[in-house]
């Protein structure tokens, strides 16, 4: 009985643990989404820019 009881408890943890790895993995790929998307507004910023002084020339 002392066997089944570790056994649950030792189950009982890893969904846990799983389920935070989970949250950080989404988190990571917020964060990769959010600096992709700054990235390309930074970019856009400069090709208009870029594109203002080939109109002035």
């Amino acid at each position: 009985m002392e066997k089944f009881q570790q056994v649950l408890d030792s189950s009982g943890t890893q969904p846990k643990s799983s389920s935070s790895n989970n949250k950080k993995r989404k988190w990571r790929e917020i964060e990769q989404l959010k600096e992709k998307f700054q990235l390309e507004r930074e970019l856009k910023a400069y090709d208009d820019s870029l594109e203002s002084m080939l109109k002035e020339f």
